[in-house]
């Protein structure tokens, strides 16, 4: 044994053991960043799926046509390699459209394309199609009314003439649509109890004949309403009802459950008016029925009532 320790061998051996481990010593940051540098390699080279919420867009002709129908985004559900897919989701640097150049008016299923995705990522748009309806472009003046709920004035106020910063606005879209299109209310909110004058902004909507809302863009959006509000004078008064075009051969009773409306005026006004005048025309009544009144400030010479309609219950009877 002592002769193995002794001999030219042993000094080989260990010589090369302590060579490998001066080289490893040596190179141990080298073997590291290799080790990391893989590890990078492995990432870089993994897949990855996201979802994207993406704006879409129309490739149209849109001073001459007014598109409708179409979701203003639309979902991409994107895979590939994790980088890609990471930066394409950050950045989000490419489109979703809808190439309607070469349609013209009517309804058409479209089916949607992307630009700008990388080539090497897979992707998938939800909705594939879209159903849209294209129709020729029509911008028309629509006058603008003010509308508020009267419930929400206050006891003993009275609300005088509203009035919009905007007397007429813009309406564009489809003509289909303008043509259904008759006039433009401005929503005025207010709060209960409201005993003083107000001044807001007001989102303003078209509607049609029956009251629907209309879908065009209206330009501007909203307006500015001024409404005065206050205590002024007024009295309590009982109702008359004057019936214009009443047939010879047939008899006219009007009834009311609501007896007396407040009635707001100067102190001349109110000191002259001893009744509020409904006037009604029965030429078209031929049987009971149930009529909505407007009380009309012009004819009784008032500066308003409370409430301002009525609902009356007229029997007709042969004589």
């Amino acid at each position: 044994m002592k002769k193995f320790f002794n001999s030219t061998f042993f000094y080989l051996v260990l010589s090369f053991i302590f060579a490998i481990l001066l080289y490893a010593y040596a190179n141990q940051d080298k073997l590291t960043f290799t080790s990391n540098n893989n590890s990078d390699i492995t990432k870089l080279a993994s897949n990855k799926k996201a979802s994207v919420s993406a704006n879409l867009q129309l490739n149209v002709n849109s001073s001459k046509y007014f598109v409708t129908g179409y979701p203003d985004k639309v979902n991409v559900s994107l895979s590939g390699p994790t980088a890609l897919v990471t930066t394409t989701t950050n950045t989000q640097n490419f489109h979703i459209y809808a190439d309607l150049s070469k349609l013209g008016v009517g309804k058409h299923r479209v089916k949607l394309s992307q630009d700008g995705l990388n080539s090497e990522l897979n992707y998938k748009i939800n909705p594939a199609y879209i159903t849209i309806n294209i129709q020729p472009r029509q911008t028309v003046s629509l006058p603008v009314s003010v509308n508020y709920d009267k419930n929400m004035i206050a006891s003993g106020y009275h609300a005088g003439k509203a009035i919009a910063s905007n007397n007429r606005v813009k309406a564009t879209g489809a003509s289909s649509e303008i043509n259904k299109a008759v006039r433009v209310i401005a929503k005025l909110s207010l709060s209960q109890n409201t005993n003083s004058t107000v001044n807001s902004q007001a989102v303003l909507e078209a509607l049609d004949r029956d009251g629907k809302t209309v879908n065009v863009i209206l330009t501007p959006a909203t307006t500015n309403v001024s409404l005065p509000i206050s205590s002024g004078n007024f009295k309590e008064l009982p109702i008359k009802y004057r019936l214009d075009n009443k047939s010879s051969n047939k008899t006219y009773e009007v009834t009311s459950s609501t007896k007396k409306v407040k009635v707001f005026g100067t102190s001349s006004e109110l000191d002259s008016i001893k009744h509020v005048i409904v006037n009604m025309d029965v030429s078209r009544i031929t049987d009971n029925q149930t009529k909505t009144i407007s009380l009309d400030k012009s004819l009784n010479k008032v500066s308003g009532f409370n409430p301002d309609k009525i609902k009356v219950n007229v029997k007709v009877k042969d004589k």
